[in-house]
């Protein structure tokens, strides 16, 4: 795979909102030392993070709409944005 799009990622993780949360939350990860990529690549984290979800190697462990909507309500509380389900 010499490009990783977000469709190859939607193949696996099938939902936007989820997969932008999902790759923000392990580009974290890989910024902190003793971090290593599951997939070899030589690409900055953001890139690498797409690259492990595309391969499968990364995965949500719980239910996906569940999570999505907690973040929603705990960005809501945070802050003075408003969200619309």
């Amino acid at each position: 795979m010499a490009r990783v799009t977000v469709e190859d990622c939607l193949e696996v993780v099938p939902n936007r909102f989820a997969l932008v949360l999902l790759a923000a939350s392990r580009m974290r990860e890989l910024t902190q030392p003793n971090t290593f990529p599951m997939v070899k690549c030589k690409n900055k984290e953001a890139v690498t993070a797409l690259r492990e979800i595309a391969a499968g190697k990364i995965h949500y462990a719980e239910n996906i709409g569940e999570m999505v909507r907690s973040y929603h309500e705990e960005v809501l509380y945070s802050t003075s944005a408003t969200f619309t389900y």
